[in-house]
């Protein structure tokens, strides 16, 4: 609808191949550092910040030559997880714990004997139990010294880690960066980059529709795509070229934008 209405050859505000803000090439480069040398990276931000795009960049940085299986369901038991690892893999999922530790041990020594690199990604690893994360660092011990482990995660991992009884967690780690949310003319960049890539006017958005945007988004990269997205498709409904002011407030009137604003607005 938003591509017939104004006339795109593309859709606006889409995740392929979207192009990295400055902040996230420079983590991306150093963990590709981290891809030849070896290492434990832990990436931490608050839900919205772009770590699902900086993860995604990972994955497709350089598929020839660097393997980034991915964990994504990390609310599960031990040999759950390892199941899902071995999914990442395309291994054999059946059998006991043992077997799947030796194939997934096996499949990462034959990668490293082709002269690949290896980087397994753990998303969201905030939600996994901590004995869990314990258990997959000693199987990881047993893969080829130079494999770089990246652990995606929110801030109770930080917290998690702190305690002195996760000390030897935390001593392993190599690298780790906190992804912060973006200033206001840093996120106003990032929309006007995102129209371009659509092959949009600015003036698709007035000036005061764009500060909308940025203010209520909240420094947040995934709040300003979906209220941009929003705001488009109110342009369509109102069969106008031009995103204003009604636009985007119809779409921060609606209850779960609502309830977004409420908690920015909360002092506690």
């Amino acid at each position: 609808m938003i591509r017939a209405h104004f006339g795109l050859e593309r859709d606006p505000f889409d995740r392929d191949g979207i192009a990295l803000l400055p902040h996230q090439q420079e983590v991306l480069e150093t963990l590709r550092v981290h891809c030849h040398q070896g290492g434990l990276c832990v990436v931490i931000g608050d839900p919205g910040t772009g770590k699902t795009v900086l993860k995604d960049a990972l994955v497709r940085l350089d598929k020839k030559r660097l393997h980034v299986p991915v964990v994504n369901r990390t609310m599960h038991t031990y040999h759950s997880t390892l199941r899902i690892l071995c999914e990442a893999f395309a291994l054999d999922t059946t059998g006991r714990t043992i077997r799947c530790e030796r194939r997934l041990i096996d499949e990462a020594h034959a990668i490293h004997q082709r002269g690949h690199m290896l980087a397994p990604l753990i998303d969201d690893a905030h939600l996994l139990d901590i004995d869990a994360l314990r258990r997959l660092r000693l199987l990881f011990d047993d893969f080829p010294p130079s494999h770089n482990l990246v652990l995606v995660a929110q801030t109770p991992l930080l917290h998690a880690l702190s305690l002195s009884t996760n000390d030897d967690l935390r001593s392993r780690i190599t690298y780790s960066v906190r992804l912060r949310k973006l200033a206001p003319d840093d996120l106003r960049d990032f929309l006007l980059s995102e129209l371009d890539r659509a092959a949009m006017a600015h003036s698709t958005f007035t000036d005061d529709a764009l500060a909308l945007l940025v203010r209520s988004s909240a420094g947040l990269l995934r709040r300003a795509r979906n209220l941009a997205l929003s705001s488009l498709h109110e342009a369509v409904r109102d069969r106008t070229r031009t995103v204003d002011l009604p636009q985007v407030n119809s779409v921060l009137l609606q209850p779960h934008w609502q309830a977004v604003r409420d908690l920015d607005l909360d002092p506690n």
